[in-house]
């Protein structure tokens, strides 16, 4: 992340991001899960899960 050019944007997901990431990173967005299909018994859709 430190070598790239000024105005590349590098987008990282995924949970458990170590501090160094973090701490190193511009923008940090944490999301919940608030409300999810899956809870009335729908399973993983395509496109949307995966």
């Amino acid at each position: 992340l430190r070598n790239r050019p000024p105005m590349q944007h590098v987008v990282i997901t995924g949970r458990g991001a170590p501090a160094a990431l973090l701490e190193e990173a511009d923008l940090v967005t944490e999301m919940k899960q608030v409300k999810h299909p899956f809870r009335k018994g729908v399973k993983a859709q395509p496109g949307v899960e995966f």
